[in-house]
C-alpha cells in the first residue's frame, strides 16, 4: 500500500485507467473473435463487420492499449483471411 498522498492518487488513477483498458480491449478481442468465427465457417463478412472489427482495432492503438505495430499487423491477416473467401 502506498503511503504518501501523490502515491495513494496515483494508484487510484492506475485503477481506472486498467477499467478503461480492459473494456477497450474486450470490445476489439470480441470484434476480431466475431470476424474470425463467420470466415471459419465459409460466410462472407458485410462491409459493416468488417470496418467495425477494423475500426475497433484502430481505437485500441489509438488509445495505447496495444502498438502500432501490433494493429497494423491484425489488420493485415484480417484482410489476407477474408480476402481468401473472395
Amino acid at each position: 500500500m502506498p503511503n504518501k498522498k501523490s502515491a495513494k492518487k496515483e494508484l487510484r488513477k492506475n485503477i481506472k485507467r486498467n477499467l478503461e483498458n480492459k473494456v477497450v480491449s474486450k470490445t476489439m478481442k470480441k470484434a476480431v473473435k466475431t470476424s474470425l468465427k463467420v470466415i471459419a465457417t465459409g460466410e462472407k463478412l458485410t462491409k459493416e463487420a468488417i470496418s467495425s472489427t477494423i475500426k475497433a482495432i484502430d481505437k485500441a492503438a489509438k488509445k495505447g492499449v496495444i502498438k502500432k505495430n501490433t494493429a497494423a499487423r491484425k489488420k493485415s491477416r484480417l484482410q489476407k483471411k477474408i480476402n481468401t473467401l473472395k
